[in-house]
């Protein structure tokens, strides 16, 4: 994973992190893949307060962009709609060594 650009918005308590992922020969990685490379990358981060948006992986190109939020705490969280946190509940509790429960 590299991160592209990262900014700080502290109105929402949260660091934005844009990203790509070069997976040449190998599966598109999943949600729950997506979500530990950033716990790994991003320094206090933790899995729990971390939202993925705008995922996008290309026809015929091996490379997956998108946009990971990581939230300081869990009240700065409540910006998002309900959707977004129906939608990780289930990544959240998987294991973090499970690469299914969630397409990319």
């Amino acid at each position: 994973m590299e991160i592209t650009d990262r900014k700080e918005n502290p109105l929402l308590n949260r660091v934005e992190l844009k990203f790509r992922i070069s997976h040449k020969g190998s599966a598109t990685p999943t949600r729950v893949d997506m979500l530990n490379q950033i716990t790994a990358i991003e320094p206090g981060a933790k899995r729990d307060l971390v939202v993925l948006k705008n995922i996008d992986t290309r026809y015929g190109i091996a490379t997956t962009t998108g946009m990971g939020l990581v939230y300081a705490d869990k009240e700065s969280m409540k910006v998002e709609p309900d959707y977004i946190h129906k939608r990780f509940a289930g990544l959240r509790t998987a294991s973090e060594e499970s690469t299914d429960g969630g397409e990319a």
